[in-house]
């Protein structure tokens, strides 16, 4: 009974892996604090080649875990952090080295997440990513109630705004007629007519702040960045050495979040 119930949590684990993307390479980054392990995903395809290209090439080794942020994430891997001069401000990245944005909604900003850094919105309005770096989410543990808030906080301007396009002035005087003239039938329809165009127009609405069960429990256990959910490319996620990330998230860092001691990277794809 007992080896039953194992097989059966073990196909459970691989469906879930298979149905996440998970892909069978696995890149390992040594650093001057231990290694870490990540498995790439095969479902952004642009983003493991290109991350896989470079490694192998040599192209991260000897960067730096240059931008270290407490309870937010680790970056590193850019070429002018390479016998970078303590007290110089470093980390901006590779235009030539630019990939097209691949997020996918199954994917959130949990802690251990590999995901690839960008350029923001007004000089980079399609989200292309630079995959010249890469960052590891560490991020924080939240109550549920910090989650609510988060949410509304985002989606509660977006429906005042429908609402204003939707239930006009000239809306509201003719419901207003209506009622006065007891024609409550008529009111009632109209009410409904407004309120299933306003719900409507906010489920397509772009910008939600929407988690489901399944980010709701991460965000609330493992943790992570919630902040940043369909706004980065994340194309694999920390298999072993959650551990020596969290050690270099502890790291005292100067002015640009560089940290005092230089964590240098060596990066090759090991499967």
């Amino acid at each position: 009974m007992v080896r039953r119930i194992l097989h059966i949590i073990v196909f459970i684990l691989c469906i879930s892996g298979a149905v996440s993307g998970q892909g069978k390479r696995v890149a390992l980054i040594e650093t001057n604090l231990g290694n870490i392990k990540v498995r790439l995903h095969d479902d952004t395809p642009k983003h493991r080649d290109g991350f896989i290209e470079l490694a192998s090439k040599g192209r991260y080794n000897e960067t730096l875990f240059y931008r270290v942020i407490k309870e937010f994430m680790i970056q590193g891997g850019s070429r002018d952090s390479r016998k970078a001069p303590r007290g110089r401000r470093i980390g901006y990245g590779d235009p030539d080295k630019t990939v097209d944005d691949e997020i996918l909604s199954h994917y959130y900003h949990k802690a251990g997440v590999l995901c690839a850094p960008r350029q923001p919105d007004e000089e980079n309005p399609f989200k292309q990513s630079d995959i010249s770096q890469f960052f590891i989410v560490t991020g924080k543990v939240y109550r549920k109630g910090e989650l609510d808030t988060m949410m509304m906080a985002v989606n509660r301007p977006i429906r005042k705004k429908i609402i204003k396009e939707v239930f006009t002035q000239e809306k509201r005087e003719k419901l207003k007629r209506l009622k006065a003239e007891e024609k409550l039938t008529e009111a009632k329809d109209l009410a409904t007519s407004i309120k299933k165009d306003i719900d409507t127009r906010f489920k397509m609405a772009h910008g939600k702040l929407l988690f489901s069960e399944e980010q709701m429990k991460a965000y609330t256990t493992v943790g992570g960045y919630p902040q940043l959910d369909g706004n980065y490319t994340i194309f694999g996620e920390v298999i072993e050495g959650m551990d020596v990330v969290k050690r270099i998230e502890q790291l005292k860092t100067d002015k640009f979040d560089r940290p005092y001691t230089d964590i240098r990277i060596k990066v090759s794809i090991i499967k």
